[in-house]
């Protein structure tokens, strides 16, 4: 084999072509060697296939220690283990290539190798909670990346140990470095799967701290990053932190449609991280107020072996579950996060905000004001070690709940709306909505009426600008009753069809439009305002092909209609990682390091969840129906375009349509109350 064989593989890669490279090596017909194999592995991991990145690197390592070249072989391990790390989040199949290529290196100390086998520890170490040893790791990959001029390791290692300083309470300190960090990736300096990378960390950083407006910025530099390779599952993440931010921000619809194209990205096959785009999205949805659907993903990350909390809490608060609310917020608490993962905090305060903000609420709806004092306590803490706007604002609005509990109107009055203001300018427009209601309470406690009014519709109208209608809906209902005589007559309405048209008359405006799937969609929801349609029962209704189960009337899925939950290449992969995880077990029993064999232990318990899954009885292939969600996309979509028309020759239906419907697994049309409409469909 020759370099000029090689060579347009070579530039391929390096303009990013990663397609057209795999193409090329589909087209050889030579001899396999190191430079064949490591190219191989870089062209499918551009591509995003991880598992022949890792057979390639495998494979590479066989070959060099058949020949006696334990450097090489060394470092080959180290990649499998670095992309194992990346991609699965299985630790003890980690550790047992790492392992392997330290015993390659125990007699060259001064080997190259020794800095990016450094690099992958860290995040080994970070990733299982173990901040000491991430340090160690960290300082040692950035000392021996500067010995050999190996810039990713140093970069790798700066980060890491940023990350350990801003665990620590050394805000500034680690602030600091990472923008150090930042300026390197934005002048290009780095290779784009190392750029990728760190540009994920230095994201994931920020959400620990609840630093939403740096972690935004450093989201769009992301977003031009990511425009090249797929680079594994980085993609999917980069989804899932703009979908977090789109939650922030609003509006919700968008946040939620990221979060599903995470979910479809991050696939959920030897991902123990798939629960964290599943949380996201059941986040994404509760802020719509898509219960149902929030619901289903958030049971679905619990699944996945994620725990979907406080999100989970808050939802069953929302359905008015109080004491599930409660069990499930203090067993959180007593019994942290373990799984393996950088995008959440691995232990301490910053692993708690966000469950005692959430603790505050549900234990004061549960009558608890004890244990509400405590969570507030424990916030203000937390706040005052990591002073961040969003931590201080959190245990500023828990004082303002508590005074409301107390009696103190007045003095919940100034906290409340010195907290409402702060969300409003942090730009997190449904955190100030809801504790806008909160505020209202608290006016109306000391007599002012009219004031709070004024909140409370000032919440109601930003909720519902934020396609967050059911919040607003929630909020009314528990207001004093309107009085009889100013009760309104329904308005009536017709949304009608003829032949391929349709007429439609609302606010006194009669138009007529072409009939569309999306209309129809409509139709069936005016004709039964407040009544939820599944979204599967919508599209196959007005299919009219509805299959109803007989014992309950509700569309029936047909378990056996979808795609396999693993092929034959993931299966055999499965099996491969039970293997390297039992070759960790077994050096860690060997060397009395209980910690050790306990994870790898989880690591085989989670794979062996995972192939049973994956298999259903006699060992047929079990699939899994991916019909809910691509028909939620589908209707979303029709419905969507529809109301894009109406609005182009209605403005007035079109805004109260906007207003007034929701979306995800059940399709409902809620309209105000206050101002009912009668249609005539």
């Amino acid at each position: 084999m020759t370099k000029r064989e090689l060579s347009p593989i070579r530039t391929a890669l390096d303009a990013g072509e990663f397609a057209q490279a795999q193409e090329l090596l589909a087209g050889l017909s030579i001899p396999v060697s190191a430079d064949l194999l490591e190219l191989r592995a870089r062209a499918a991991y551009g591509a995003g296939d991880l598992e022949e990145t890792l057979a390639a690197y495998g494979e590479l390592y066989r070959l060099h220690l058949e020949v006696d070249r334990t450097h090489e072989a060394a470092f080959a391990a180290v990649m499998v283990g670095m992309y194992l790390m990346m991609d699965t989040g299985l630790m003890a199949t980690v550790r047992a290539w790492l392992s392997r290529a330290e015993c390659l290196l125990k007699d060259a100390p001064d080997s190259s190798v020794w800095a990016w086998l450094a690099a992958v520890r860290t995040y080994e170490r970070l990733m299982c909670g173990d901040m000491p040893g991430t340090g160690h790791w960290a300082q040692l990959a950035i000392d021996r990346g500067r010995e050999h001029g190996l810039s990713p390791p140093s970069i790798i290692g700066q980060v890491a140990l940023a990350r350990v300083r801003i665990h620590e309470g050394y805000l500034e300190e680690g602030l600091s470095a990472l923008d150090d960090v930042a300026v390197e990736l934005s002048a290009g300096n780095l290779d784009p799967l190392t750029a990728g990378q760190m540009w994920c960390e230095l994201i994931s950083a920020m959400q620990w701290i609840c630093h939403y407006d740096r972690a935004e910025q450093w989201t769009e530099a992301m977003e031009l990053w990511r425009r090249g390779a797929a680079f594994g599952g980085l993609h999917g993440r980069c989804r899932v932190h703009r979908a977090e931010i789109m939650r922030l921000r609003g509006p919700f619809d968008l946040a939620e449609q990221e979060a599903l194209l995470a979910c479809e990205e991050l696939r959920p096959w030897m991902r123990r991280e798939f629960g964290w785009p599943l949380t996201e999205l059941g986040n994404a949805r509760l802020h719509k107020g898509d219960f149902a659907g929030a619901e289903e993903a958030f049971i679905a990350a619990h699944q996945n072996a994620w725990l979907p909390q406080p999100g989970l809490a808050l939802l069953r608060l929302a359905q008015g579950r109080v004491d599930e609310a409660y069990s499930m917020i203090a067993s959180a608490l007593d019994h942290p996060f373990a799984i393996p993962s950088k995008e959440r905090p691995p232990a301490g305060g910053l692993q708690r905000a966000p469950l005692r903000e959430a603790q505050v609420v549900i234990a004061l709806a549960a009558g608890d004001i004890e244990t509400a004092r405590i969570a507030a306590a424990d916030l203000e803490e937390i706040a005052a070690t990591y002073s961040t706007r969003t931590f201080q604002n959190s245990a500023l609005a828990a004082k303002g709940r508590l005074a409301l509990h107390d009696g103190q109107a007045c003095e919940a009055i100034q906290l409340l709306s010195e907290a409402v203001m702060e969300w409003v300018a942090l730009r997190m427009p449904f955190d100030a909505a809801i504790l806008r209601i909160q505020l209202a309470a608290a006016h109306r406690a000391v007599g002012n009426d009219k004031t709070a009014e004024l909140e409370l519709d000032a919440a109601c109208h930003v909720l519902e600008d934020l396609k967050a209608t059911p919040w607003a809906d929630l909020a009314r209902d528990h207001q004093p009753a309107m009085p009889a005589q100013q009760r309104v007559e329904p308005q009536p309405c017709q949304f009608y069809r003829e032949g391929d048209m349709r007429t439609v008359t609302f606010g006194g405006a009669t138009v007529r439009l072409k009939d569309l799937k999306g209309m129809r969609y409509l139709e069936r929801l005016l004709a039964e305002p407040g009544r939820e349609f599944h979204v599967l029962g919508l599209v196959e209704e007005e299919r009219g092909t509805l299959p109803v189960d007989s014992s309950s009337g509700a569309p029936r899925m047909d378990a056996q209609c979808g795609l396999e939950v693993f092929d034959s290449k993931a299966r055999e992969a499965y099996r491969q990682r039970l293997a390297e995880t039992e070759e960790d077990i077994a050096e860690a029993e060997a060397n009395n390091d209980f910690h050790r064999a306990q994870l790898a232990r989880a690591d085989r318990d989670f794979l062996i969840d995972e192939l049973c899954r994956g298999v259903g009885l006699n060992g047929r292939t079990r699939t899994v129906g991916d019909g809910l969600e691509r028909a939620r996309t589908s209707a979303t979509r029709s419905l969507r375009y529809a109301l894009n028309r109406i609005s182009q020759n209605h403005s007035s239906l079109g805004e109260h349509l906007e207003r007034t419907l929701r979306t995800g697994t059940y399709f409902v049309y809620q309209p105000d109350p206050r101002a009912p409409v009668d249609w005539k469909t």
